[in-house]
């Protein structure tokens, strides 16, 4: 044991210092009691393209340019025997227990004649057939007919649940051998042009487009397409040769309910047999179940005459004729099907079965018609012996095989869920899912073996998907059965090549985990599909799953596989030559302010001069606004908040800095002068606009020269604008005194309100003399005319009579006893310095 982390034998031990006892060496058989190192995740590497993919099951796929050394070697055709022996696999298996009769295949020689001639001439045909009617039946003899047509033999296809796409890469794989190697879009068209072989594809389910893709692929191929007349036709354009498939006829109905029997018909049973071929327009799969529907009667009648004959607690005989059957007539008491029962024969054959059989049917209905495989069974059902079930389930034609399984038949499930065969077909897909959860995920099964059991797996999770909800409370942490199974399931699919099984998987995985609040399960799906979108080539797609997936590992500080996100969007950005915010940046950096400012781009895109002048090129250009990127986003909002205080309090010590300068420059320029000329009386405050009295020239050039009258030197005193809009000067004929109380109503001597600007010129005469009655005031004079009304409110002031203004200290006067006005050089407080008034006085 590690000292570090004791064993149960070592509690109540502290630890003194010295080094750890040694133990005695464990005994044989105690060593399965011991800790077990964790099985290792089974990681699988393939080439996809140009890119190297490593299917991680734990942290997210890898993805990266296939280095020139991992590049696969030319892919080469199969052998003969590889060809026989991948046409074995393809096809379904046979059920164990005895060996069933082949029935005979009845009236359909012309039909096979013609299908073999068209494609010995190498046409492609489409044969079209209602469910029931015998097409994979005659699939399989046009296929032993042809075999040594073509240069690469025939191929035996599936097309259910299939695209076109699936089907060629399918074909692909069954004619080259690539082990872990899957082409790209062209290179696999280029290895198609060189297939020459006869395909059979059955239940295929598409058409028109996809058809003609797949046939405009294929061009040394001759396909014959089985389908239904459910599916889209082909274009009107396609080289299609059609071939349709009726029924049979009276006497070959009545044949093959014979052959089915193993025995000549009564004429009680070819009067209903005659009833069945009108009902079921001579479909052949009816007869082959109406004729399971009569071994299983003659089987009860020999077990009735039996009893009869030996008694129920006597021993029968060996050589006891059970497999003889009886004759209806010999034992009345079990009447012939009725033609309702003959129509939908699926309920009644089913509660002749076996237990077991019947179990299965169970699991068939609950995973949407898809019977689990033979090897499957045992572990499904519980029964030792539950692998012969899928024989008795084939021998009453319940089943039909579909590829390499075997499906419920047409018409099947609907009859049986009648019966009530579904109503518990949510706890019958739980227990398939946990099964397959369990075997997928052993490490002795291989991807391949994963992928031939991949539509029933499949089919167990479109049931739980939709059941799938999130824990009511914190004791509930077992994760949901639909996720497991598509975690457990997907890395197989990717690692056999089934990407379409792969798609479908993470698609309800991801809606599976969304549904149940399991967030890391989440992100690794919305992971898994960006490779998987990458890999096929759509990279806009990619980006939004791959970033998706950052951000909800990023919220769960999963740094491993945030780094693995960002190489793969990192791939996408090289592929789209879109260089993404945020990309370089590793799991966990933090992203500096001043990095995620500096490095974005304008919110309006770059100005289409900049670039026309770059590239010389005109002007015009289409911007869009880009959105932040990852890097751009980790910057929290308490950092974009202290952002913005600390520029408020700049922006508000700027002002005030502002402010103070500005009084100081108004105090020092109207108390600094040498010559005692006051400011005033070179340019005034408010220059007038207006012509003097006496000549055409501006107030505000008498002023410069020396006043408005030549014996006295008296300035004209600017004025505020009037009414009108004009300036007006000390000249008017109604001067008003400012600075004093006034009890004239008309206000043409003075404002009683107080004065809120300093003046900067004294007070004129109307005469242009200095008025040594008025003292002087705190701001120029108003020009406005006299009215009834008060003009503002100014304080009254008291100075002794003076040309110079009350702020300055004269030397040819004494200073004046007036208040001083004190002009505030600095604010006193921030919100002061915001303000956009000027200097407070």
């Amino acid at each position: 044991m590690d000292p570090n982390n004791r064993g149960p034998e070592e509690y109540g031990h502290d630890d003194d210092g010295q080094a750890p006892r040694s133990r005695p060496p464990r005994e044989p058989l105690t060593t399965d009691f011991g800790q077990h190192s964790p099985t290792l995740a089974r990681t699988v590497q393939l080439v996809s393209g140009d890119l190297l993919l490593t299917v991680n099951p734990v942290d997210g796929s890898e993805i990266e340019i296939c280095p020139p050394g991992e590049r696969p070697p030319r892919p080469v055709k199969h052998g003969a025997a590889e060809r026989a022996e991948l046409s074995r696999a393809t096809q379904a298996p046979v059920p164990p227990g005895p060996a069933q009769a082949r029935l005979p295949l009845l009236e359909r020689q012309e039909e096979r004649e013609r299908l073999v001639r068209l494609l010995a001439r190498g046409r492609s045909v489409r044969l079209t057939g209602a469910p029931g009617s015998g097409r994979t039946s005659l699939l399989d003899a046009v296929a032993d007919d042809c075999a040594d047509l073509a240069p690469d033999g025939v191929v035996r296809l599936s097309g259910y649940r299939r695209t076109a796409s699936d089907v060629l890469y399918e074909l692909f794989a069954a004619v080259y051998d690539a082990p872990l190697y899957r082409p790209e879009r062209d290179e696999l068209l280029r290895h198609l042009n060189e297939i020459g072989a006869v395909v059979v594809l059955d239940d295929v389910e598409f058409g028109g487009a996809s058809l003609d893709e797949l046939l405009d692929a294929t061009p040394e191929c001759a396909f014959v397409i089985a389908t239904t007349p459910e599916v889209p036709a082909p274009t009107a354009d396609s080289l299609l040769e059609e071939v349709f498939l009726s029924g049979l006829d009276r006497s070959g109905g009545l044949e093959l309910l014979e052959r089915a029997v193993g025995r000549v018909l009564t004429e009680e049973e070819s009067n209903w047999a005659g009833d069945l071929w009108f009902e079921s327009e001579g479909l052949p799969l009816r007869f082959v179940q109406a004729g399971a529907l009569l071994r299983q009667r003659d089987q009860l009648s020999a077990a009735a005459g039996a009893v009869d004959e030996f008694g129920v607690f006597q021993s029968v005989p060996a050589d006891a004729p059970f497999d003889v059957p009886f004759d209806a007539a010999d034992n009345p008491e079990i009447p012939l099907p009725s033609l309702a029962e003959g129509a939908a024969p699926a309920s009644l054959l089913a509660s002749r079965l076996s237990e077991s059989a019947r179990a299965t049917l169970r699991f068939a209905i609950a995973l949407g018609g898809e019977v689990p495989h033979q090897a499957h069974l045992p572990a499904l059902v519980g029964d030792t012996h539950a692998d012969a079930a899928l024989a008795e389930l084939a021998s009453c034609a319940l089943v039909s095989p579909v590829g390499s399984r075997y499906r419920l038949a047409a018409g099947v499930q609907a009859q049986l869920e009648a019966a009530g065969y579904a109503d518990d077909a949510e706890t019958q897909a739980l227990a398939a899912a946990q099964h397959y959860t369990w075997w997928a995920g052993h490490p002795s099964v291989t991807p391949e073996r994963v992928c031939a059991e991949a539509d029933a797996l499949l089919a167990a999770l479109g049931v739980l998907v939709p059941l799938a909800t999130a824990p009511r409370d914190e004791e509930e942490e077992e994760e949901s059965a639909a996720v497991l199974l598509a975690r457990t399931a997907a890395p197989a699919f990717a690692g056999g090549l089934n990407w379409s099984a792969w798609e479908r998987a993470l698609r309800s995985g991801a809606e599976a985990s969304q549904l149940s609040g399991e967030v890391s399960e989440q992100a690794y799906f919305h992971h898994e599909l960006g490779i998987l979108a990458l890999c096929g080539g759509q990279l806009d797609r990619a980006r939004v799953e791959l970033e998706a997936s950052i951000g909800l590992r990023g919220a769960l500080a999963d740094k491993r596989g945030t780094t693995a996100g960002r190489r793969a969007l990192t791939l996408v950005s090289d592929r789209s030559g879109v260089v993404l915010a945020g990309v370089g940046a590793t799991a966990g950096e933090e992203v500096s302010e001043s990095r995620s400012e500096e490095s974005a781009s304008p919110p309006g895109g770059v100005p289409a001069a900049f670039l026309a002048e770059r590239s010389g090129e005109s002007s015009t250009l289409v911007t869009h606004r880009s959105e932040p990127g990852h890097a751009a986003k980790r910057v929290g909002v308490a950092s974009r908040l202290l952002s913005g205080t600390r520029r408020n309090l700049v922006a508000a010590g700027a002002g005030a800095l502002l402010v103070a300068v500005l009084g100081t420059v108004v105090t020092l320029g109207a108390t600094s002068d040498p010559n005692n000329n006051t400011p005033a009386e070179e340019v005034g405050v408010n220059p007038s606009a207006t012509q003097g009295a006496g000549d055409d020239s501006l107030g505000a050039d008498k002023a410069k020269k020396g006043g408005g009258d030549s014996a006295t030197g008296a300035v004209s005193t600017p004025t505020d604008p009037g009414p009108d809009g004009t300036y007006g000067t000390s000249d008017d004929p109604t001067p008003t005194e400012v600075g004093r109380p006034s009890a004239d109503p008309s206000g043409t001597k003075g404002s009683s309100g107080p004065s809120t600007s300093p003046s900067k010129s004294p007070s004129t005469s109307p005469s242009g003399k200095p008025s040594t009655s008025q003292p002087p005031s705190s701001e120029p004079p108003t020009s406005q005319p006299p009215s009834s009304e008060p003009p503002t409110s100014q304080p009254p002031t008291s100075a002794s009579p003076s040309t110079e203004p009350s702020t300055t200290d004269s030397a040819s006067g004494p200073i004046s006893s007036a208040p001083e006005t004190v002009i505030s050089s600095a604010p006193a407080s921030s919100a002061e310095a915001g303000s956009p008034s000027g200097p407070v006085i």
